[in-house]
């Protein structure tokens, strides 16, 4: 969808969308358009007994006075609480309620709409920001669906008097980006998106300047990767690291490195997963889908700092080859893992990448992202991702991104205990750490592959990548989930 900016007149085709808060006067947008209908707007309102409460909404056929279709209000709730994640949604809704009008532009009039503490430029920009998050459809599958069914929006004015708002929607225009691509990444199905596959769209961030590294198991297994490597030996598909480095920052920096797992497909391998909802595990690849997106983001709109992105690329199958039950492998830190469960498959990936990355790149903090663990939808549901550390103020950083993101982090229990839960008879570890606490003796797992004195946090985001029903700004199906996150943590903290 198309979206521009303009304090020209409105236009004369398409729908008119008019916000409103329900305490205060109502905007000039709304005086003008009521007094051009000569009263009509608000005899409509006062015939329907129109409040403009948070997401209500009253839709008014253009009387003669005017050309367009129809005209829009809609309920912005109260001026006072409103917040810049309100004005995204704001945008979403909108967008929500055009869809099915069968409408091909529309202007959204913000003429005198201001809410306390916002920036006129940067409200109109989020509110622009909200509704291109919520237009986005992932299609291309679909060869049969009615033109009658499909959104006929393609075009959406922003009419604003705020010159600032147009370069303040570049920035989260670049962002945006970012989400799309991991929204795409998230939903491709497992035939189309494997390692291979994965690989080489990365390399289309080199387009943005970012430098793509893919290791293949040759490398893996000269490395010593037997933790990684064991996960993908029952797959066709090779095994992938891929590093996508974006050096903006001052030349001696140390970088902040993003991991993410990318288990393209999960069957579990040998420890078979139910056949009900194993088609959900296309998925299983949030983590790096999340990291993907964050560098195109990052590198899009050309931060100053160093940041750089691993991701591991793996396909969990359960052929002759496949890794079994009690298994023992090694990893590239030398350490033992007895595998109990075939199907705890994303920490021995882990394992394998965050040492890699602490041993390549010396990085000022990690952050690794993964599905990892149904254990913490149980727990969070798809509200939050489950952060786990002992680095109070990464903690803290991470909390303010989210926050200012609404990609929502809860911080869970990491502690002694959790690690005593994988101890083996036979090995340095178990894979699993028994039937309770199921996230935090994972996380603790991969601590054991951080070295001392790395800043690390371990975001558990199997709750998040996928969103199982429609929200304001994110249709269902994959959300992006931690671009947002990933990227205000670096603006936050790391740029001047």
């Amino acid at each position: 969808m198309q979206i521009t900016f303009s304090a020209a007149a409105m236009p004369k085709s398409g729908a008119i969308i008019i916000p409103l808060f329900e305490d205060g006067k109502p905007p000039k947008s709304y005086v003008d358009m009521d007094a051009k209908t000569d009263g009509a707007i608000a005899r409509a309102v006062k015939a329907a007994a129109f409040k403009p409460g948070k997401g209500k909404v009253l839709e008014i056929v253009s009387p003669p006075e005017i050309d367009n279709s129809r005209i829009v209000l809609i309920g912005a709730g109260a001026s006072k609480d409103f917040s810049l994640l309100d004005a995204e949604s704001l945008g979403g809704v909108i967008v929500t309620r055009l869809f099915p009008m069968r409408e091909k532009s529309a202007v959204i009039a913000l003429s005198g709409f201001s809410a306390k503490k916002i920036e006129a430029g940067e409200l109109a920009a989020r509110i622009a920001y909200g509704a291109r998050m919520r237009s986005y459809r992932f299609d291309k599958y679909r060869t049969t669906e009615k033109a009658e069914d499909k959104p006929m929006l393609t075009k959406m004015s922003i009419n604003t008097p705020a010159k600032s708002a147009k370069p303040a929607f570049a920035k989260h225009d670049k962002i945006g980006d970012g989400v799309f691509m991991t929204r795409d990444l998230v939903s491709e199905p497992a035939n189309i998106l494997y390692p291979g596959s994965f690989a080489a769209r990365c390399k289309a961030l080199t387009k943005l300047g970012v430098k793509v590294k893919i290791l293949g198991e040759a490398e893996m297994k000269k490395l010593g990767m037997g933790s990684l490597l064991g996960v993908g030996q029952g797959s066709v598909r090779e095994s992938k690291i891929v590093a996508m480095e974006w050096l903006g920052g001052k030349k001696d920096d140390a970088p902040v490195c993003f991991v993410g797992k990318g288990v393209t497909f999960d069957t579990g391998g040998i420890s078979l997963k139910p056949s009900k909802g194993m088609e959900d595990m296309k998925w299983d690849m949030g983590g790096a889908g999340a990291v993907t997106g964050a560098m195109m983001a990052i590198a899009g709109r050309k931060a100053n700092a160093n940041v750089i992105g691993i991701i591991g690329l793996v396909e969990n199958m359960p052929d002759g080859n496949a890794q079994r039950p009690g298994d023992v492998v090694k990893s590239m830190s030398g350490q033992t893992i007895e595998v109990i469960n075939t199907d705890a498959e994303g920490r021995l990936v882990l394992a394998d990448v965050l040492w890699w990355t602490q041993e390549t790149y010396a990085p000022a903090a990690v952050i690794d992202l993964a599905t990892l663990t149904g254990a913490i939808i149980m727990a969070l549901a798809h509200e939050f991702g489950g952060m786990f550390t002992k680095d109070d103020k990464l903690a803290k950083q991470l909390d303010a991104a989210g926050q200012a993101t609404g990609d929502l982090l809860w911080r869970m229990p990491l502690t002694k205990n959790h690690d005593d839960m994988l101890k083996s008879d036979i090995a340095d570890m178990h894979n699993v750490g028994g039937a309770g606490a199921g996230s935090s003796s994972a996380a603790a797992f991969l601590a054991r592959f951080i070295k001392k004195g790395v800043s690390w946090a371990h975001l558990d985001i199997a709750g998040m990548a996928w969103n199982p029903k429609d929200k304001a700004t994110i249709p269902k199906g994959g959300s992006g989930y931690g671009v947002r996150l990933l990227d205000e943590y670096i603006r936050a903290n790391f740029e001047k």
